[in-house]
Order: C-alpha cells, then sequence, then structure tokens
C-alpha cells in the first residue's frame, strides 16, 4: 500500500511539471475546435494562398484545405488526437479590444457653405481639413475639424446658422463586408457556387452573345494587380490618399476585383473576365486591425467614377447613413447609374445597414450552398435579392485563391448580372434592372418579396438567352 502511495506521489509530481508546457503547446498543434482559415478582416496579409487546396487546376469556388471536419491532421493525413480540448478564449480576446468608431470624433462634412460662411468659421477656430469640388453634387465639398471643446450637433446647427442652405453630416466610416464565418466545407466539397445560379460559363459571354458589356465600377480597399486573376485584366485602379494615412489591406480589394473580372484560365476565374473595371480605392488601415472609409472619402469615390461613365458601381462596403452619401448615390440614380450594394453582416436583428438601405439601390443578401441565407446577414424590407456568399473561391492578396464569406461577395454576382442586363440592352434605367432581376430568381422564402431574400435567389441562366435568340 505504501509502494502504491509513493508511486501515486510521484506520477502527481511529474505531472504538476508537465502538465503546463502540454497544454501550452497543445492548443496550437492539436485545436480540433479551431475554425479553418477563412477571408478575414487581419491587419497581415496572410491569405496569400490556398496552399494546394482542392481548387485543382480549374479553379472555382470551392474550400481549400489541409484539415478535416474533426481533429486537424498532419502531412501524412493520420488525424492528430486532442487530449486537450481546452482552448483560449478567442471570443473574450476580441471583445476585450477597443470598438472601431461610427465616425471621426471632431469632423464634419458639408456641402453649400460659401467663401464667406467658411471665412466665419475659420475666425472661430474650426479648420478646413479638405475641400473638393463634385460635379456629381454640382458643388463643393468641404471636410471642417471643430474648434477644440465644440460638439458634433453644436457644429452642425452652427453652420445651419450661418450658411441655412448647407447640408452637413458627421464624417461617418464603412466597412468592407465580409467576415471569418465558416460556411461548412472545409473539407473540400464545396460546389462552384456559381453553378448553383446557372451562370453562364466564360465561353458563353462573348459580345456576339450578350453584346458589348459595359465599364463597371468598385469603391473598395486596395488591390494587388500583379495577382495572376488580374495581370491580364482591364482593370483601372485609384487611390484617394494623399500617403499620409496608412494604405489599406489587400484582401478584400482583391477578392472582389477577381470575382468580377479575374481571368477565366486563372485559378480565381471571375465571372465577366471580359469587362473592363475602374476600382477606387477609398479605405484607410486602421488601428491595424481593419479598414475603414469615411463619408468624405465615399463621396469623392463615386464622384471619379461618375466621371468615368461607369453604368454599374459595386459597394461591397457597409456604415450609417449619411446625408451626403445619399445625396450623392440618389444623383447618380438619377443620372441611371446601376448601384449594388451589400446589405451587411451585422445578423437578422440588426437596423439597416448603408447604401444598401438607400432608394434606388439595389441591396444584396448572402445565401450558402444549400440555398440558406448567410446566417450573419441583415434583414429588412430593403433586402432585394440573394446570391451566393458564403465559401466563394477568389483571389488571396498575394497569390493563389481562397474561400471567402460575406455578403461582399454575394453583391458582385447582382453587378455582373446587371452589367449583362445593360450590355442586351443599354437604354435601361435603376428601376428597369431591378425590376429585369426580379423576374430573373427563384421565390425560396415567403411568397413574394420577403426581408430574408428579397425577391430571391438570382437565377442567371436566361442572362444572354434572349439577346443571342435577336441575333440569330
Amino acid at each position: 500500500m505504501k509502494h502504491r502511495f509513493a508511486r501515486w506521489l510521484h506520477l502527481t509530481a511529474m505531472m504538476a511539471v508537465l502538465l503546463p508546457a502540454i497544454t501550452l503547446f497543445a492548443p496550437a498543434v492539436f485545436d480540433p475546435l479551431a475554425p479553418p482559415a477563412m477571408a478575414d478582416d487581419d491587419d497581415d496579409d496572410d491569405d496569400s494562398d490556398d496552399n494546394g487546396g482542392s481548387a485543382g487546376a480549374s479553379g472555382g469556388e470551392r474550400s481549400g484545405g489541409g484539415e478535416t471536419q474533426g481533429n486537424r491532421v498532419n502531412r501524412s493525413g493520420t488525424p492528430l488526437i486532442n487530449l486537450f480540448r481546452q482552448r483560449p478564449d478567442r471570443t473574450a480576446a476580441r471583445s476585450a479590444e477597443p470598438a472601431l468608431p461610427l465616425q471621426a470624433p471632431d469632423e464634419i462634412i458639408a456641402t453649400g457653405i460659401d467663401a464667406s460662411a467658411l471665412a466665419t468659421l475659420t475666425t472661430e477656430g474650426y479648420a478646413i481639413a479638405e475641400r473638393q469640388v463634385l460635379s456629381v453634387l454640382d458643388g463643393e465639398v468641404v471636410r471642417l475639424i471643430l474648434p477644440s471643446g465644440t460638439g458634433l450637433n453644436e457644429a452642425q446647427a452652427r453652420i445651419g446658422e450661418i450658411a441655412p442652405t448647407a447640408e452637413t453630416d458627421v464624417n461617418h466610416f464603412y466597412r468592407p463586408e465580409q467576415t471569418a464565418e465558416d460556411g461548412g466545407c472545409a473539407d473540400g466539397t464545396c460546389p462552384l457556387v456559381r453553378n448553383l445560379i446557372g451562370w453562364p460559363e466564360a465561353p458563353l459571354l462573348t459580345e456576339d452573345r450578350c453584346g458589348p458589356l459595359p465599364r463597371i465600377g468598385m469603391i473598395d480597399t486596395a488591390i494587388n494587380p500583379d495577382h495572376d486573376a488580374l495581370r491580364s485584366a482591364r482593370l483601372t485602379v485609384i487611390g484617394i490618399g494623399d500617403g499620409s494615412l496608412p494604405a489599406s489591406s489587400r484582401q478584400h480589394g482583391t477578392a472582389v476585383a477577381a470575382l468580377l473580372v479575374g481571368a477565366k484560365d486563372s485559378r480565381a476565374p471571375g465571372l465577366l473576365p471580359g469587362s473592363e473595371l475602374i476600382a477606387v480605392d477609398a479605405f484607410r488601415r486602421v488601428s491595424k486591425r481593419a479598414d475603414l472609409a469615411s463619408a468624405f472619402d465615399l463621396v469623392k469615390a463615386l464622384d471619379i467614377l461618375a466621371s468615368r461613365e461607369v453604368r454599374v458601381i459595386n459597394l461591397s462596403l457597409s456604415g450609417p447613413t449619411n446625408r451626403l452619401v445619399e445625396r450623392t448615390i440618389a444623383r447618380l440614380v438619377d443620372n441611371r447609374t446601376i448601384i449594388v450594394a451589400a446589405v451587411g453582416n451585422h445578423g437578422p436583428k440588426a437596423p439597416p445597414l448603408y447604401p444598401a438601405a438607400y432608394a434606388g439601390v439595389i441591396a444584396v443578401t448572402a445565401i450558402d450552398r444549400r440555398f440558406g441565407v448567410f446566417r450573419r446577414a441583415n434583414q429588412g424590407p430593403h433586402v432585394d435579392i440573394a446570391a451566393p456568399g458564403v465559401n466563394v473561391w477568389t483571389a488571396a492578396s498575394v497569390a493563389g485563391a481562397r474561400p471567402k464569406t460575406g455578403t461582399s461577395f454575394a453583391a458582385p454576382f447582382v453587378s455582373a448580372a446587371a452589367a449583362l442586363l445593360l450590355a442586351r440592352d443599354p437604354g435601361l434605367g435603376p428601376q428597369e434592372v431591378k425590376t429585369a432581376l426580379s423576374a430573373m430568381t427563384r421565390d425560396i422564402g415567403l411568397p413574394g418579396k420577403d426581408p430574408v431574400f428579397g425577391w430571391g435567389v438570382l437565377e442567371a441562366q436566361g442572362l444572354c438567352a434572349d439577346h443571342a435568340i435577336g441575333r440569330e
């Protein structure tokens, strides 16, 4: 009995020494609960490739992988057994981080302020940080820095006193709409999601069949034009910063651009590989955690695209409502520009996000490969149409490709569909395009237009069919 007790004490002492070391390394080596590598808003361009994955030579929207759904595997394919299933509380760590700001704390943006009113404001301590003449608004937009101790509401009231016709708002921030959500196909079995909606194969998207494709615009983060999928693309990237602020990361913008116009023979083939794409980088890196675009820069970016005569604009971003952004978008819609926006990933009970919820904008939600709504997608009466947005195979920031998830990646399907409708009939306006798209959907929610799927899921089989018949 004494020997057994002594042996038990000896084993207990050994475990007291070894257990901390084992648990220190176990989460990193064995953790089966860690999600597969998905596109997210990391501050390091770590999505450089799918590490071979399961894409094969043809590419397509599916998951790369070196993991099973259960335990991780080593290089030989043997599952590694996790003896210690406890893992660091990453959610708690994220919640401890300070929340990202919704607007610049001491800035007002305004239009309709004349020289006399600006002079008065400067004598009162307001500083003109930036001013820009915008053709789409037929006037100048000014970004003002408030005097120390002056609140945003107080500043807006003061500007209203000395410039009654001015339109003002705070300088809100907007974010790309992607997430690290696991779409459930880390085992490499994701189908090509464009096939779920019958997207025409690239050889069928010819000018002879569909008509000349219009110029497409997008406002997003930075793009890697040297990516294999974009090297030969008809791509123009325009930056609007002066270099004084940290540049935005390239994951999101590169992924959206490749999804639209990626080379058909690359690992990230695009929906419309022959289209011309004008991309404006309106974002800046903030706190090494996220990319944000201000309302002032968003308005400038929209004006740039208007000056390039872009007919379709893809906005895979969202944020609060803003008077100047709303006015700019309303002007563009009046000028027959088709604007497509992601509804956002803040959850079904979240309030509407903008610009998707503005009148005249086509608001796009995301579905998975089982035609279920993406669980984090915003909902509401403004939702117009659904498209694939979970595990969409597209370009990584440096090279190769990865699956991406979020309403950001559903919006390009509808932007591309709108472009094909305009190729068939360039005279269509925003409401006519909306009507045409509503007729090209599968109603999978409540009968008629509903707040989850809108009109339903886009069905793309007939996008060029009528035009082709008309030419025969």
